[in-house]
C-alpha cells in the first residue's frame, strides 16, 4: 500500500519551525557561523569537482609475463615444437 505524499510531508518542518532551527544554530556557533558555511562550501566545490573529472582506468590490465621456468598454457603463447 503506497503512502500518501501527505504523510511523508508532515514530518518535514515548516515556516516558523526553520526560524525556530535557525535560531538556535545561531546561538550554538555564533561567531564560527561563517566559518561553517565556508567550510561547507569548499565540500560542496570539491564535491562538484570530483564528479565533473573523469578519472575512470581502463578495464584492460597490462599484460604480466609469467615467471622464469613456468609453463603457459594460453592460446596466444603456443608450447614450443618436440624436437625430433
Amino acid at each position: 500500500m503506497p503512502v500518501p505524499s501527505t504523510y511523508v510531508l508532515a514530518w518535514l518542518p515548516g515556516g516558523i519551525e526553520w526560524v525556530v532551527i535557525g535560531g538556535v544554530a545561531l546561538l550554538l556557533f555564533g561567531r564560527r557561523l561563517p566559518e561553517v558555511m565556508r567550510s561547507l562550501g569548499g565540500s560542496v566545490r570539491e564535491f562538484k569537482k570530483g564528479m565533473d573529472t573523469d578519472e575512470t582506468k581502463p578495464a584492460v590490465p597490462a599484460p604480466t609475463t609469467p615467471p622464469d621456468g613456468s609453463v603457459s598454457r594460453s592460446a596466444d603463447n603456443p608450447p614450443p615444437a618436440p624436437k625430433a
